[in-house]
């Protein structure tokens, strides 16, 4: 996956790191993948989970865009638009929207600190 595939992570420790994330934090994996995949993806998709891992991820490295915390890269006006669009496709209210980006940033910030633990 996009994030995942970077050097700084390796597939043993990722998929024991999400396996850990996804025993406490199912109904926020369900949740999002509720709003970002269509209602069978879960059945036919072997790596939904990876995929809303993989979508956390990007949210939390937009945040530090949005925060400064990083320098903005060149595609990082499409991808803000593209998180927040996706994520705020049929809600009704900022809050709704804030919450599945606050849900996202915190399955990212938890899965790297699984990560970091592991030996």
């Amino acid at each position: 996956m996009y994030m995942l595939n970077s050097e700084e992570y390796t597939q043993e420790k990722i998929h024991e790191a999400l396996e850990m994330l996804y025993l406490d934090r199912k109904n926020q994996f369900r949740e999002l993948s509720e709003v970002l995949l269509s209602e069978n993806a879960i059945s036919t998709m072997p790596t939904w989970r990876e995929f809303v891992l993989n979508f956390s991820l990007d949210v939390e490295c937009a945040f530090e865009a949005w925060s400064d915390q990083i320098p903005l890269a060149t595609n990082s006006p499409q991808k803000a638009l593209t998180i927040l669009r996706r994520l705020g496709h049929g809600k009704t209210s900022m809050n709704q929207l804030v919450h599945l980006l606050n849900m996202s940033y915190n399955l990212s910030t938890e899965f790297k600190e699984i990560y970091k633990r592991l030996k």
